[in-house]
């Protein structure tokens, strides 16, 4: 008889993103004449810059082409000429990379996930509550415990290590998904220390790193002394340059991250998600890879940074008309989310009801990134700029 992974059973029966999309495709169905302005999914409303256009342009002609024609990919772990440009792009904010520290992706979702190959199942892990999903999920699929360290409002939604927890491999996020807050340079020195400390491994989500506009607040974790010796960054072109549909990001594993395997041999982790990658994983495609170089060139820069300014000005929109309204929010700033305080004493659930029901406007219950988020809602700002002024108009009309 065929036996499942029965870690499976222990989890919620659905995502959360489908659980809401369950509830809107019932309401919309009962009331076809309230549209929905949708703030609860952080997908982008913005096309993809016209310099990436014309490179993902050109390089599918080039494949069209027999002597520019491309197959695999040698490596599977990106073309040199991407990795060239993300190094560029890391030494443009001060953190110095090798090519072979770089291994591109189909966007930093499937690499949170899948990186847990590579641990071994007795490993302690620890994720900041609230967080993002994937974080708690992929490690519950294999099994292994989780423990939580507390990000509330008491200490700004920013988690701080205690010296009197181990932990193996340690989750952080910043800017933060969903609470919108960011850790300072000295808050992430703490956590590299932990992590040396306990020879812990940290696996950092930057997938925001872009709307970081404070440059005192490090962009990379590798901005930190120490932590090219205990940490895996992932990123994503998904928010920063409108890849949620075109799928390209890029994990770092610097050559300096070295473990120790039960023998007591030094064993490098990024040989052996080079091992696991090459088995799992062939690559993304070269008009992709070329769309993403486009992303890191003079002209792509600015392009994508107008998007950008975009999504922080609908960021805005919403910090104003929270102020206005006295409700209490963090993120806004150096962030793309708003994490509010539900008005009244509501449960996040409870007012992901009143706002449907009410005004139409979807954003996402706190309580689905953890219990730190019960009684917290987030918003984001990839909407258009007319739906956002709208959904606050409503908004202030209804909790004013």
């Amino acid at each position: 008889m065929v036996k499942i992974n029965e870690n499976f059973l222990t989890m919620k029966k659905n995502y959360l993103f489908i659980d809401i999309a369950k509830r809107l495709k019932a309401f919309t169905a009962a009331n076809p004449d309230k549209p929905l302005i949708k703030m609860g999914i952080g997908d982008v409303t913005l096309p993809l810059a016209p310099v990436v256009v014309e490179a993902i342009k050109k390089a599918a002609d080039e494949m069209g082409v027999k002597e520019t024609f491309r197959g695999y990919e040698d490596s599977g772990s990106g073309y040199d000429f991407l990795k060239e440009a993300i190094a560029g792009y890391y030494k443009s904010f001060g953190v110095s990379l090798n090519l072979s520290d770089i291994r591109v992706n189909d966007g930093a979702k499937a690499d949170c996930g899948n990186i847990v190959d590579i641990f071994g199942d007795g490993n302690t892990i620890l994720v900041t509550d609230p967080a993002y999903p994937v974080y708690v999920d992929s490690n519950v699929m294999a099994g292994r415990e989780v423990i939580y360290a507390d990000s509330n409002e008491e200490n700004g939604f920013a988690a701080m290590p205690d010296d009197s927890v181990h932990a193996d491999i340690i989750y952080l996020c910043s800017p933060n998904n969903p609470t919108g807050s960011v850790y300072t340079k000295a808050q992430l020195k703490e956590w590299v220390d932990y992590a040396l400390k306990n020879e812990a491994v940290i696996i950092f989500d930057s997938a925001y790193e872009a709307f970081i506009s404070d440059p005192d607040l490090p962009r990379s974790i590798y901005a930190v002394e120490g932590a090219k010796k205990c940490a895996i960054e992932m990123c994503s072109l998904s928010k920063t340059a409108g890849f949620t549909g075109t799928r390209c990001g890029y994990t770092i594993i610097p050559e300096e991250l070295i473990v120790k395997a039960s023998d007591g041999s030094d064993v490098s982790l990024a040989q052996i998600w080079g091992r696991r990658q090459g088995s799992k994983f062939n690559g993304v495609s070269y008009p992709i890879q070329r769309g993403a170089e486009a992303v890191f060139t003079p002209e792509g820069q600015k392009q994508t940074h107008e998007a950008i300014d975009y999504y922080r000005r609908n960021a805005k929109v919403m910090a104003d008309a929270l102020t206005e309204l006295g409700i209490k929010f963090t993120g806004g700033i150096n962030s793309p989310y708003i994490w509010l305080k539900c008005p009244n004493g509501m449960g996040s659930w409870e007012f992901f009801d009143y706002l449907l029901n009410n005004i139409q406007v979807v954003g996402t219950p706190g309580e689905g990134f953890g219990k730190n988020g019960a009684g917290w809602f987030r918003l984001t700002a990839f909407g258009t700029y007319e739906n956002t002024v709208e959904a606050m108009r409503r908004f202030k009309e209804l909790l004013k």
